[in-house]
């Protein structure tokens, strides 16, 4: 009986074909709720994903990464800023600023990045722009230098403005670039802190703000970010280390996430969205980033390329690259990468500095392109002793004294034989 059972399951098997496992593909891109989104690398600012990351969107609070850029290369930390009564009297989100309370600028910074405090926001575009308009065009100003051409601040809040705009993709850059800043990073990746205000109080304001708090209860001085993907609940994000959230009726949930894992930084961008599917959208994100895509190192600095010609140099100029380039393919993806060179001026003229850039390399995959890496000059290149115009000038009159001297000499030579010496 065990035996006719044995040879049943033998049969069973032999026939039943075995369900292997479909193995895993690259991630599908993600699906989201909000209406724009993008997905960036941090370091070499090459976009992975995009939705509607082109379209003009109301940013919220998100400006205010902007604001702290600012800030920061214009101005110290331990810079004091005094509150005006117009920064203290601002609409939404507040930690309460007295006006005449000092603050240092890096306190500020915090309670801006951490908490959203439009007061903070206010109280920092007055200080360094002179007014909030004044700040705005600084913002503008910033966002332009960084290819942001689709946005227009005209607050360092976000407040609703129907002329205070940005894209997806716009905010991606500027958080990019405020991430390259050490002071942004920290205060960004900071989950709370406790900051003493009434250590830079006068006693006047200490007075009015002690009034207070027996009616409203203590000064706020603990602070606690808004970003839960940088703490230790539910929607935390392995890695996660910034950037801002932000809201309002008109832009709804928005969030700039940043997160690093594997020596991999990757930019989140998520506008419009609702509820809690900002936190989750925005892990779906970066795990789309770090997912399906390798980096594929393509360029390495000092790799000798070619030669060019030098006009009145006394020898060619070498070009080696001057950067490091690597670009994310998806994980399925071989790509056949060309490389061709560009130089800024086809007359390149000697005297030539060692590292001096006189074009790029330019990488490309399927005609197109991926990137471009500079190309210097491995060494100097003189100029060369004949290229000169006073050496022909010299060389010319010396020549011609030479041949003067030999038709004198000739000469005299002659009429010694023509007319001899007599002898008496």
């Amino acid at each position: 009986m065990i035996r006719k059972i044995i040879i049943i399951l033998t049969l069973i098997l032999f026939i039943c074909p075995i369900a292997i496992p479909a193995a895993a593909g690259p991630p599908a891109e993600p699906v989201t709720t909000g209406t724009a989104a993008l997905v960036m690398d941090a370091e070499n600012g090459q976009v992975l994903y995009g939705k509607e990351a082109e379209k003009q969107m109301y940013p919220a609070s998100t400006t205010k990464i902007m604001t702290a850029l600012v800030a920061l290369e214009k101005s110290s930390l331990d810079e004091m800023v005094e509150v005006s009564q117009q920064a203290s009297s601002v609409d939404g989100s507040r930690v309460g600023l007295q006006p005449g309370e000092k603050l240092p600028m890096e306190h500020l910074l915090y309670m801006l990045m951490l908490t959203s405090a439009n007061d903070s926001a206010e109280a920092i575009a007055e200080h360094i722009g002179g007014s909030v308009d004044g700040f705005a065009k600084m913002m503008n100003q910033r966002a332009r230098e960084l290819g942001a051409r689709n946005t227009n601040f005209t607050n360092p809040h976000g407040l609703p403005d129907p002329q205070h705009y940005t894209t997806a993709r716009d905010l991606a850059l500027i958080g990019r670039e405020a991430m390259q800043n050490e002071n942004f990073r920290r205060i960004t990746g900071t989950v709370n802190i406790k900051l003493d205000r009434k250590k830079y109080m006068s006693p006047e304001v200490l007075q009015s703000v002690e009034k207070l708090e027996q009616i409203h209860g203590p000064l706020q001085e603990d602070f606690y970010t808004h970003n839960r993907l940088l703490t230790g609940s539910y929607y935390g994000y392995k890695g996660a280390n910034g950037i801002k959230t932000g809201y309002t009726v008109d832009a709804g949930q928005c969030i700039v996430a940043s997160a690093r894992r594997d020596g991999r930084e990757m930019i989140a961008v998520l506008l419009n969205s609702q509820g809690s599917n900002l936190w989750s959208d925005a892990g779906v994100m970066l795990d789309y980033g770090f997912q399906a895509f390798a980096p594929v190192e393509l360029m390495t600095p000092r790799q000798m390329i070619t030669d060019t010609p030098v006009k009145n140099g006394a020898e060619k100029a070498v070009l080696e690259t001057a950067g490091y380039f690597y670009y994310n393919f998806p994980i399925d993806e071989k790509p056949e990468i060309t490389r061709r060179f560009e130089l800024a001026d086809e007359n390149i003229e000697a005297p030539l500095e060692a590292g001096q850039q006189l074009g790029e390399l330019v990488l490309e995959a399927q005609g197109r392109e991926l990137g471009r890496v500079p190309l210097v000059t491995v060494s100097a290149v003189q100029r060369s002793t004949t290229s000169y115009p006073w050496v022909w000038v010299v060389g010319g009159i010396t020549i011609l004294s030479f041949l003067r001297w030999l038709f004198v000499r000739r000469r005299k030579r002659r009429s010694r034989l023509a007319y001899p010496k007599r002898k008496y």
